[in-house]
C-alpha cells in the first residue's frame, strides 16, 4: 500500500495508528484516540447520527504530522455552543445549514488544543487545507469549539470570525486539604457548604471512587441507568451507547473515573468523570431516587477533593452553570471559531458576535462582583476573568 503523503480526510479514526494520533494530541483524555475511536465503534457518532467523521489529516512519508477532528455535521445536537437561530436564518431565506465543518470533540465542551501537529507550521498549514476544504466543499460552514487561546488568535489571523463564552473551573491554590480550600471562601459561602455536605452525608451512604480497572461490568450497567434516567428527566434521548462506558474503559483505563455512592453495598448514583495529568472533567451523573443535595456531593465537592487529594490543577464542571460559581469554581473565558460561506450572512453573524462579545465582558464583570473568595485572599489566587488575559490552560499539547 503507498504511504500517505499530504492532505487526507480519515473517516474513521481506526485508519490511524493510536500512537501516531495520540503522538500528536497528548495527554488530554477527551482528545485521545481512545476516546473518539470509542464513540465510533460504539454508534454514539457517525452510524445515522448526524456526525460523520471526516478527520483532517496530514500526512509526510505515511507519518502523521497535523490533525483536527472533523465531522461532517447535520444537526447542531452535543455541540454546547449554539448555532441554532443561525441555521434558522439560513432556512427561512431558502438556504441550507446542514450539513456543516465542525471541528470538535463530540459532546465534550472541554477546552484545549484542536489543531494538533508536530509543529506550528504543520498546524498552520492543515488549518490552511481544511479552509479550502470549506471553501471549496459548497458548505455553509465550518466551526471549531473550544480552543485555546494561541489558536483563537491563528484562526482570527485566517479569517475565522470569534465566539466567546462562560464556563466555571475550579483552580487548586496548592490547598492541603478540602478544609484548606474553605478558608479562602467568605463566611456564608463556606457555612453554605458545609451545610450542603452535611445534609448530604446525612443520606448516609458510602462513596467510591472507581477507574477504568476497578470498575466491573455491572457498575457501568448501574451508570448508564442513571445517566439515561437523568436524560429522560429532561425529557431528552442519552447521546451515548450502553456500551460506550465500558468499551472506553477498557480502552482508556486509566483516563476514566466512576464515583458511586452506595447504600448497604446497592449503588444509589453516580458521576462519571474524564481525568488526565492535569484535571478532573465532569461529564453526567445521576439517581435512582431523588436525595438532596447529593447532587452537590457527588458532582462538586468530591471532585474538588479529589483534585486536592491527587495534585490536579483544575476541576473542570462542564458548560454552563452559574450555582458552580458559589461552590467555589470561577468563570473562564471560552472561544470557539466560525467560518460562514455566505457574505450576507458573514456580516449579520460578526454584527451578532460583536454585540454578544460584550454581554459576556458586562456578565464576567457582574460574576467578579459574586466571586465566592475572601477580599484579602492573594493576588495569586485571584483569576478573575476578563478578555486581556489567557482564561483557558493549555493541556499539553501534541482532559460536563
Amino acid at each position: 500500500m503507498p504511504q500517505k503523503n499530504g492532505f487526507h480526510l480519515i473517516p474513521a479514526l481506526a485508519e490511524i495508528e493510536p500512537a501516531q494520533w495520540d503522538a500528536l494530541a497528548g495527554d488530554q483524555a477527551c482528545l485521545s484516540h481512545a476516546f473518539l475511536s470509542s464513540l465510533e465503534a460504539t454508534g454514539c457518532v457517525g452510524r445515522g447520527t448526524g456526525w460523520v467523521p471526516r478527520h483532517a489529516t496530514l500526512w509526510r512519508g505515511g507519518e502523521l504530522t497535523a490533525a483536527i477532528p472533523l465531522y461532517e455535521k447535520h444537526h447542531s445536537y452535543g455541540e454546547y455552543v449554539f448555532d441554532w437561530a443561525w441555521a434558522e436564518a439560513y432556512e427561512r431565506h431558502g438556504l441550507a445549514y446542514y450539513p456543516k465543518w465542525l471541528a470538535a470533540l463530540p459532546f465534550c465542551p472541554i477546552p484545549g488544543a484542536r489543531l494538533l501537529g508536530r509543529s506550528p507550521d504543520e498546524r498552520k498549514n492543515l488549518l490552511a487545507s481544511v479552509l479550502a476544504l470549506a471553501v471549496d466543499s459548497g458548505l455553509s460552514s465550518l466551526h471549531l469549539l473550544f480552543p485555546t487561546e494561541e489558536e483563537g488568535e491563528w484562526l482570527r489571523g485566517a479569517g475565522l470570525m470569534l465566539r466567546h463564552g462562560v464556563q466555571f473551573h475550579w483552580h487548586n491554590a496548592g490547598y492541603a486539604d478540602f478544609d484548606a480550600f474553605l478558608a479562602h471562601l467568605n463566611h456564608d459561602k463556606r457555612k453554605k457548604i458545609r451545610q450542603e455536605r452535611r445534609r448530604a452525608a446525612a443520606h448516609g451512604l458510602t462513596l467510591r471512587w472507581l477507574d477504568g480497572h476497578s470498575a466491573t461490568a455491572a457498575d457501568w450497567a448501574f451508570f448508564y441507568h442513571c445517566y439515561a434516567t437523568t436524560y429522560a428527566q429532561h425529557r431528552s434521548t442519552p447521546y451515548l451507547k450502553p456500551d460506550f462506558f465500558t468499551t472506553l474503559a477498557r480502552r482508556l483505563p486509566d483516563g476514566v473515573r466512576l464515583l458511586l455512592a452506595e447504600r448497604d453495598g446497592q449503588p444509589v448514583a453516580g458521576a462519571f468523570y474524564l481525568c488526565d495529568k492535569l484535571a478532573l472533567y465532569g461529564r453526567y451523573w445521576g439517581a435512582i431516587e431523588p436525595l438532596p443535595f447529593l447532587h452537590f456531593e457527588l458532582c462538586y465537592y468530591q471532585a474538588i477533593d479529589y483534585c486536592i487529594r491527587q495534585g490536579l490543577q483544575r476541576f473542570e464542571g462542564g458548560a454552563q452553570g452559574e450555582h458552580k460559581l458559589s461552590r467555589g469554581l470561577e468563570p473562564v473565558i471560552t472561544r470557539s471559531a466560525h467560518w460562514i460561506a455566505d457574505p450576507r450572512f458573514r456580516g449579520a453573524v460578526d454584527q451578532f458576535l460583536a454585540r454578544e462579545t460584550a454581554g459576556v465582558q458586562f456578565y464576567l464583570d457582574e460574576l467578579s462582583e459574586r466571586s465566592p473568595f475572601r477580599e484579602d485572599r492573594s493576588a495569586e489566587g485571584s483569576r478573575r476573568a476578563d478578555f486581556s488575559r489567557p482564561q483557558v490552560p493549555e493541556s499539553p499539547p501534541a482532559a460536563d
